[in-house]
């Protein structure tokens, strides 16, 4: 398994080369610059970009920012007033991947709990609850559910607050705002992930409920929740693995929509802002980053497949 892992390791490094030439290209194809918000003269615009090397030729400014990068140096912030990329980035990680955790665990809970009950009670009242959720919950936009959350729990009951994400006076100063200002973001970026994870839940475990082996285990006189969670939930746990696999990537990596509309200075609203103000740095630096941990979490989920099945070899 070593080997793999160091294979897959090492296949990184030119994904996220070809990652940086794709997005390096792409941004500088679109027309303007990042001062034109500031209608700045000719000569502050010549100025600014001698300053930050964006008279170069690309060629020479993809290569440095490559010879940079190699070094742990993703350049700077030209919006952040000129912080490091890095220290940007690790600031706003801190709230998405808070942010992503409480809403993948949410998710994970609330829906294999949902799945495995609907499941249990196929064609019935509990199956139909389930599978209703499910589908309200897939088909409704982030978007969508964090207005009208807003709109019942902070503007009509005033329970809630709308916005805000205050580390510095929460439950864990640094890392955890208070409880109320967690609750409507976190319940609106797992609403998603819950209605994925119950309805792919109920397939497979339906599906497995029906094979002989699980006959057979009933027929011997196991306990039924031996058989549920020993012979079972192992084997329909594979497919949820796959699912669960982009899902955390996403949810680890801020969610753009819910971080916007909730005010929350993640990852996926410092890009956004990135995009906005075409701070060069902060988007090679966002892109790269999230490519990282989409293709370390894939990575996680192939080797937890091993743990589930034991069938399941690397080499």
């Amino acid at each position: 398994m070593s080997a793999y892992v160091l294979r897959r390791i090492l296949w990184l490094a030119p994904v996220l080369l070809f990652i940086s030439l794709v997005t390096f290209a792409l941004m500088h194809a679109v027309p303007g610059g990042p001062w034109d918000a500031e209608e700045a003269t000719a000569d502050r615009r010549e100025l600014l970009e001698r300053q930050y090397g964006l008279d170069e030729p690309l060629w020479r400014q993809y290569g440095s920012f490559v010879l940079n990068a190699l070094q742990g140096d993703l350049g700077i912030s030209f919006q952040k007033q000129n912080r490091p990329v890095t220290e940007v980035i690790l600031d706003g990680m801190r709230v998405s991947m808070v942010l992503g955790l409480l809403a993948l665990g949410l998710a994970l809970v609330a829906g294999v709990t949902l799945g495995v009950q609907a499941a249990l009670r196929q064609d019935r009242l509990g199956d139909y609850f389930g599978v209703l959720l499910a589908s309200v919950g897939s088909s409704l936009p982030a978007f969508v559910l964090a207005i009208i959350l807003i709109y019942v729990f902070s503007v009509k009951l005033q329970l809630l607050p709308a916005f805000g994400w205050d580390r510095n006076h929460g439950l864990v100063p640094g890392w955890l705002p208070p409880v109320k200002q967690m609750v409507l973001p976190v319940v609106t970026l797992a609403a998603l992930p819950t209605a994925y994870l119950a309805r792919m839940t109920r397939a497979s475990l339906l599906e497995v409920l029906r094979q002989d082996y699980i006959r057979t285990a009933v027929a011997k006189g196991l306990p039924g929740r031996t058989v549920l969670f020993r012979h079972a939930m192992r084997n329909a746990a594979i497919p949820l693995l796959t699912l669960a696999g982009p899902i955390s990537a996403a949810l680890l990596t801020g969610s753009f929509v819910v971080e916007q509309i909730f005010s929350l200075p993640g990852t996926g609203r410092i890009f956004v802002q990135s995009i906005n103000a075409r701070d060069y740095g902060m988007i090679m630096g966002s892109t790269l980053f999230f490519a990282a941990v989409i293709s370390l979490v894939n990575l996680a989920v192939d080797l937890a497949y091993a743990g589930v099945d034991p069938r399941i070899r690397f080499r």
